[in-house]
């Protein structure tokens, strides 16, 4: 070989090398280091190596480690082996994985997974993609997939500061406590004349307002004495809804009227006021209403309050009795002065001073004002700009109104108050608390929602392990009855058994049940809807028409709910709320139903109506007609010989149109329609009572002496619902 062109290609192979170096600085670093492999050069060495005598030894060396290999530092190493991502077929897992998420790890689809669960003891109707797996079936997917799997490391979540906002400590200086107007909440049975009795003390018309003379939710008012004391009502419902409702009354009052008609007496919700008044340690005022009727009898109804505890003054108790006349204003300056001496007993005082405090007694959504709240101030003195926090909402308060409409600038402890300002409707019954900024109310509800979703996550998981645990069990029981069969046989028979499950399962679940009734509701306040959804509660016939409730919430019907019914195929209630004329022409074209009332009965019965609409008819068997078998016999006609019986009618008739059934020993032989119907040797259509004929069938069936031969008719009948809500 030409020594100049060696030289020459050695020059190069110096060249390239000086490159590499510069490329990688750590490969000046020799001690300590280790060799790693790379990709060779385009220019091999074999045609060097055949004249090693020409190559200088630190040249050759040199050449060498330029040309097949660099060096890498131990740290180097360690730098690179962190980020090497995983190799395939390797899937990192961890525990309470969702089927969607171990699919998304794995690279495969939803119905994959399905597949593998078909080997494991869990049940696939009870599986959707958020369903949570345990980690041994998590383990055995990837593994009959011919993955591996890999932990991942846990990040253990550090546990969460409480941020909630707490009541003050109660402070009993004198200086700061200063008299309140007391609380007082009404409570009785339905239409025994509470809200005509705040009609009289208020000089307004409010029962006229309500729908039917019915209280539909509640209200708070005061009533300015002649002598200058103030006494805040709380009026609430006394039909069986609203049980929740008067329960929230009580729990924020100083003392209860309770209101008894003098002509009907003691009645079911007259007992569950006095519990609630019982349950809060409240002081009862008896005003036995209704006076003014020739059938009324107060003297009766004291006694018939004995019986719950309720022990009146001129028995030796300590309730007074008032005798009043609600409608023609008898004896109310009486009632409202013993609830003003019975308030100065009781000493009321509060402080004014300081953060706000206070109940929620009714929460609604206004269209031009937003959500609405109607609350009772207990500590404090609410202005406007500060910022409230009551469930999981707050409030930066932007206006005040008293029960009148009018707006107000502060409202002080006793006060009813209406708030403007809500990011969201808080629920009636909710505490309301005064903190020093928006960004403290935003701390407050984060952690309140944080609380509530891990105690649902905490109940949640309770029913998947219950779950789990069934099916586990009815997994072992089928595995004990495939215990005689080999491996491949059991594989096998699990696989047919399942396939059909797994093909069928849909992906989403679109179509809903035909027998499904799906409910948007829809009311004016918080209350009302609340006492709705108790009664919905309270629904036991699913076996019969199910009932599922989509949508919830306050406020006039929109086309958000028309939508919703429309996808859901339901139905859609209002109570004491509007729907323009706009949406109704929407919801006709839609075909969506949309049920308004303003008295809570009406609803709920023409919710029954729509319960029974969606119930199959049953068949209702009418009997015609019924006749005696006397004698039997047969009819040749061409080759056949048909049965025929002779037959006598003792009861109604029998027509030939109608169907029939044959009778023998009390078991029904035979049903269908008649072939022929002759008396003597003409055809005819009817045989009335008396009447001897003879009949065959449309089966070849032999009869025998003392058959009964029955001529009915079937209706179809409107099955009504058995759901008893109550009332």
């Amino acid at each position: 070989m030409n020594r100049g062109l060696l030289l020459r290609f050695e020059n190069l192979v110096q060249l390239r090398g000086a490159c590499w170096q510069l490329r990688a600085p750590s490969s000046r670093k020799v001690c300590g280091a280790q060799w790693k492999p790379v990709q060779l050069s385009a220019h091999p060495m074999g045609s060097l190596l055949l004249h090693p005598q020409l190559w200088p030894k630190h040249r050759l060396i040199s050449a060498a480690l330029s040309q097949c290999r660099h060096l890498a530092t131990k740290e180097d190493t360690k730098k690179k082996r962190k980020k090497i991502p995983l190799t395939r077929g390797e899937v990192e897992i961890r525990q309470k994985m969702t089927v969607e998420e171990l699919a998304q790890a794995m690279g495969k689809d939803i119905d994959h997974i399905y597949e593998a669960l078909l080997y494991t003891d869990i049940n696939l109707d009870s599986v959707e993609p958020d369903s949570v797996l345990r980690e041994d079936h998590i383990k055995m997917i990837v593994q009959k997939s011919g993955m591996k799997y890999k932990s991942a490391k846990l990040k253990e979540e550090k546990e969460r500061k409480n941020t909630d906002a707490v009541k003050r400590q109660v402070e009993n200086y004198p200086a700061v406590l200063t008299p309140r107007p007391p609380v007082v909440t009404i409570l009785g049975h339905v239409d025994h004349g509470k809200t005509t009795l705040l009609d009289s003390l208020r000089k307004t018309q409010v029962a006229s307002m309500e729908a039917g003379g019915i209280t539909q939710h509640i209200g708070a008012f005061i009533v300015h004495m002649p002598s200058g004391e103030k006494i805040t009502f709380l009026d609430t419902p006394g039909h069986a809804a609203f049980s929740a409702m008067r329960a929230r009354g009580t729990n924020v009052t100083d003392i209860v009227i309770l209101v008894v008609a003098a002509e009907d007496g003691v009645m079911q919700q007259t007992i569950e006021s006095i519990q609630h008044a019982k349950n809060a340690g409240v002081p009862l005022i008896l005003a036995i209403n209704k006076c003014d009727k020739p059938e009324a009898d107060p003297e009766r109804v004291k006694k018939e309050l004995l019986a719950h505890d309720v022990v009146c003054e001129e028995f030796g108790g300590d309730v007074q009795a008032v005798n009043i006349s609600a409608l023609k204003g008898e004896n109310l300056m009486v009632l409202a002065e013993a609830t003003v001496a019975l308030a100065e007993m009781l000493e009321l005082k509060a402080d004014a001073t300081g953060l706000v405090e206070g109940t929620i007694i009714e929460s609604r959504k206004d269209k031009g004002k937003g959500p609405l709240t109607t609350a009772i101030i207990q500590r404090g003195t609410l202005r406007k700009g500060c910022v409230l926090v009551a469930g999981k909402s707050w409030a930066k308060v932007r206006f005040l109104f008293d029960e009148n409409g009018k707006a107000v600038d502060a409202a002080s402890p006793g006060i009813p108050v209406e708030i403007m300002g809500w990011k969201d409707s808080p629920s009636a019954g909710d505490e309301i608390l005064e903190v020093e900024s928006e960004q403290r109310a935003q701390e407050v509800v984060a952690w309140r929602t944080y609380v509530e979703q891990q105690e649902k996550m905490k109940e949640d998981l309770e029913v998947i392990e219950a779950k789990q645990k069934e099916h586990r069990l009815e997994y072992e029981k089928q595995q004990q009855k495939l215990a005689h069969l080999s491996w491949r046989q059991k594989k096998a028979a699990l696989y047919k058994a399942n396939k059909q499950l797994m093909f069928s399962r849909p992906k989403e679940r679109t179509e809903l049940d035909e027998n499904t009734l799906s409910l948007i509701v829809k009311g004016d306040v918080d209350g009302s809807v609340e006492a709705i959804l108790n009664i919905l509660d309270s629904y036991d016939c699913e076996d019969e028409c199910k009932l599922e409730i989509v949508y919830f919430g306050m406020g006039d019907i929109s086309e958000n709910d028309i939508s919703l019914a429309e996808a859901f195929n339901g139905v859609i209630l209002g109570f004491s709320v509007k729907a323009s004329e706009s949406i109704k022409k929407l919801a006709d074209k839609k075909g969506i139903k949309i049920k308004l009332h303003n008295i809570i009965y009406k609803l709920i019965d023409d919710l029954k109506d729509e319960l029974n609409s969606r119930l199959p008819p049953t068949v209702v068997e009418t009997t015609i007609g019924e006749a005696s078998v006397l004698d039997t016999f047969s009819v040749t006609v061409g080759k056949n010989k048909i049965p025929v019986a002779g037959c006598r009618v003792h009861k109604g008739l029998l027509d030939r149109k109608m169907k029939f059934k044959l009778i023998r020993n009390r078991d029904v032989i035979w049903k269908g329609c008649l072939s022929s119907l002759k008396h003597h040797k003409d055809d005819v259509q009817v045989i009335k009572t008396g009447m001897d004929c003879g009949l065959s069938l449309d089966k070849n069936l032999e009869f025998s002496i003392g058959d009964e031969i029955i001529c009915y008719e079937e209706k179809e009948v409107q099955q009504t619902t058995s759901w008893d809500p109550g009332f």
